[in-house]
């Protein structure tokens, strides 16, 4: 059996409720989770005589914590969904065989990601969009963040494998811990022992910290469907290459993420200076604040997808992509039209600066306009991942950050300054949904097979 929803309700269940009953807790993990870096900005922003600078080495930072997150994605959505559909095919063991190795490659994976980014963290960050004045900020701020690195792998790692086994709301916990911690450590630390930015990355850590120990002890209590055992820590080459092909995907998305981040900021510096990587810094904090309910409710509703793909349930499948879809769409494109409506009323929540706040109150709409469709293609993702269709999507991610936006990000400014790199963000949008649209027509009903299904291992 499923904890919290049984086979039956996932096979024959009313699915409007379960979708949202299996969505909410997600959405507001997303949120939450969201609002460990956010609310990290929010109040950097507001630090007495230095909120642009210190927002500014932030956002320079930033990369670095976005490809560490890439790699808990790695593990997380690459095993967590073939865990449902394991457990769709009745295979308990083998399911939890993937959590083990998972949990492997989170260890190793953070030791990596200590070693390079200590050792060559200045020229890094320099090379990422840090000026003279700002690499003070950004310096202390990643030193200090790195510390939690094991926290932040197992905290985002795992937390899907809960997930997978139908315990949203343990997972929803698990994110909430830490995040409340955050908010209330934030200012103690930053205002009230006067650490600054180091106070707001040694808030981030404790926080992190705590959301994991939440979500280890889960996963080796009584209460867990899958169980973390020491057995199955050791590696098997076939379950991690499964991972591996699966988990690509949301590791490219996420890396790439970096990856632009990196592009933008510099050429920012280049052309406008770091009033303009401030801003970037504002835009995309409140256009990740308005994608996570999206992913929240991905995330939550994928399990179920996976679960009835491997119990070959192929009718309950396309009701529910249906209904991701149009969900999806639909929040994306009204709370976007929001963001271009009042974008200085989103800048104020996170600066004081009337200069800054000017320039935001221009480019936020430039800027935001292509998620108005975006929300479409952060669908039809999850959708391909869910039925283990590595390729497409990897495919689909690949097209929007590294193929269109990276480049353009780079070519558009040359001719048209600063404002360049803001254009290439809605051209990408644009041009990367209306693609996926056009994969997921032409491969959904391949797809959707006996045939294919078997061919999952």
């Amino acid at each position: 059996m499923l904890k919290g929803n049984n086979e039956e309700e996932f096979i024959n269940g009313n699915l409007d409720k379960l979708m949202f009953s299996m969505a909410i807790p997600t959405i507001v993990a997303q949120i939450i989770n969201i609002l460990y870096n956010i609310v990290d900005r929010i109040y950097i922003g507001h630090i007495p005589g230095a909120s642009s600078d210190a927002l500014t080495g932030v956002g320079v930072a930033l990369p670095v914590i976005v490809l560490i997150s890439a790699f808990s994605a790695f593990v997380g959505q690459g095993g967590a969904p073939l865990s449902s559909i394991w457990l769709g095919k009745g295979d308990k063991e083998h399911a939890e065989k993937i959590l083990g190795n998972g949990t492997f490659l989170l260890v190793i994976f953070t030791i990596i990601l200590m070693f390079i980014f200590y050792i060559w963290q200045k020229p890094l960050l320099y090379a990422f969009g840090a000026s003279s004045t700002t690499i003070s900020y950004a310096g202390t701020y990643l030193s200090w963040y790195l510390i939690g690195t094991i926290s932040v792998e197992i905290a985002l790692g795992l937390n899907t494998y809960i997930i997978a086994q139908g315990n949203t709301g343990i997972a929803m916990l698990s994110v909430l811990a830490g995040a409340v911690s955050n908010i209330m450590l934030d200012p103690v630390f930053i205002f009230v022992f006067k650490m600054g930015v180091k106070g707001a990355a040694v808030a981030t850590v404790i926080s992190q910290t705590l959301s994991a120990i939440w979500v280890v002890s889960f996963l080796t209590g009584k209460k867990a469907l899958l169980k973390i055992r020491l057995s199955y820590l050791a590696p098997d080459s076939s379950i991690i290459k499964q991972i591996f092909s699966l988990g690509i995907s949301p590791f490219v998305m996420r890396a790439t993420e970096s990856l632009i981040s990196i592009v933008m900021n510099s050429r920012l510096q280049k052309y406008g200076g770091d009033i303009y990587v401030a801003a970037l810094t504002v835009m995309q904090s409140v256009m990740q604040v308005f994608s996570a309910p999206v992913g929240g409710f991905t995330q939550g509703v994928q399990p179920l997808v996976s679960y009835n793909y491997g119990a070959q349930n192929f009718v309950r499948v396309k009701q529910i992509y249906k209904k991701m879809i149009f969900v999806c769409g639909s929040f994306s494109f009204i709370t976007t039209v929001v963001v271009m409506l009042f974008p200085a009323a989103f800048a104020r929540i996170f600066t004081t600066d009337e200069n800054l706040i000017g320039l935001i109150a221009s480019k936020m709409p430039l800027f935001m306009c292509g998620m108005l469709l975006f929300g479409v293609q952060m669908a039809i993702q999850p959708v391909f991942l869910a039925l283990g269709q590595a390729k497409i999507s990897l495919i689909i991610a690949m097209l929007r950050k590294v193929i269109l936006l990276t480049p353009l990000a780079i070519i558009f400014p040359v001719y048209t300054g600063a404002d360049g790199v803001f254009f290439a963000e809605p051209v990408s949008d644009f041009i990367s949904a209306i693609t996926a649209v056009i994969l997921f027509k032409l491969n959904i009903g391949k797809i959707l097979s006996k045939e294919k299904v078997l061919q999952i291992k």
